[in-house]
């Protein structure tokens, strides 16, 4: 491409010394210049204060907490006003909830345990998704009979219920850690595999026909141009994938009981012996621990994007 701008400049000199005087020209070369840098300093994107990061940090908190504090008055209307005394344990109220198992031992040490087991099979499990979503996408985008053959058990691997598929990973696979990092990928593998592909293909026709000409091969194509055109549409999924394996990991939890217990366990078993603060405690931990990751994973993005494309994201 260099190369190409280097025969361009004895044209665009020619041009210049037939249209008028070599004065007149160096000084309309230099206006065009300064035009030229002022406008690419006016695209620039401008550092942020640290006052304007601060008010985007809380600006993206606040419909947390307002949702958070809605949740919580909710909870109590419901407790006190709609079910009787004789029936609220269905519903203790959140105080009733936290003076019963934040300070009881043989509450929260078990559970802490199950969810330090439910955080790791989700992780296997994302970092598993996102190797073969991706390996899967770049396949897909490089034959497009791959495309044709595999996109469709992609689409029938995300349509099947995993209900239906947990007896028969159960049956093959036993009911321990490898079972539930199954369900953890079947669940969030689909959207790395469409964003990624999505992503692939976005480069324009314009920029394929410039590594054309330069007879550039397909691994510099792909590693050049198509996996940078496509890293927006990958943290797109990786975020929805990152919240899917938290779902997967708790579904796995729940239905495959060897080995040790997870957060999705626990649930199984103060759901059959109505054990109700447990149960509730057990739901609040899985509620923060799918918005603390979908939340990294989100910051991650803003951060990994704004970056590499000078783009300020939300």
């Amino acid at each position: 491409m260099s190369q190409n701008l280097a025969l361009k400049a004895p044209a665009s000199l020619a041009d210049t010394s037939a249209s008028g005087s070599p004065a007149s020209s160096a000084a309309d070369a230099a206006a065009s210049a300064e035009t030229t840098t002022a406008s690419m300093a006016a695209r620039r994107p401008r550092a942020r204060s640290a006052g304007s990061v601060t008010r985007g940090a809380w600006s993206r908190a606040m419909p947390i907490i307002a949702a958070l504090i809605g949740i919580i008055a909710i909870w109590y209307a419901v407790s006190y006003l709609l079910l009787s005394e004789s029936r609220r344990f269905l519903l203790p109220p959140p105080h009733q909830v936290l003076a019963e198992t934040i300070g009881n031992d043989k509450v929260i040490g078990p559970m802490i345990a199950a969810l330090g087991q439910t955080i790791t099979v989700a992780l296997i499990g994302l970092a598993i998704a996102v190797l073969i979503g991706m390996g899967w996408a770049i396949v897909m985008s490089q034959w497009t009979l791959a495309e044709k053959i595999l996109y469709p058990y992609a689409v029938i691997l995300q349509t099947i219920p995993i209900l239906a598929l947990t007896p028969l990973i159960g049956i093959w696979m036993g009911y321990g850690l490898p079972a539930r990092i199954v369900v953890c990928v079947i669940i969030a593998v689909f959207p790395m595999i469409s964003n990624t592909l999505f992503g692939l293909q976005s480069a324009t026709p314009a920029a394929h026909d410039l590594f054309t000409l330069q007879k550039a091969t397909k691994w510099q194509r792909m590693t050049k141009l198509m996996l940078p055109a496509a890293i927006p549409s990958i943290f797109t999924g990786l975020r929805q994938s990152a919240g899917l394996a938290v779902i997967g990991a708790i579904v796995g939890d729940f239905f495959f009981q060897q080995g040790s217990q997870g957060i999705g366990g626990l649930l199984r078993t103060y759901t059959l012996r109505l054990n109700m603060e447990p149960l509730f405690l057990a739901i609040i931990f899985t509620a923060l621990f799918g918005v603390i990751v979908f939340s990294i994973f989100a910051a991650l993005d803003r951060v990994v994007v704004g970056r590499l494309f000078g783009v300020a994201t939300r």
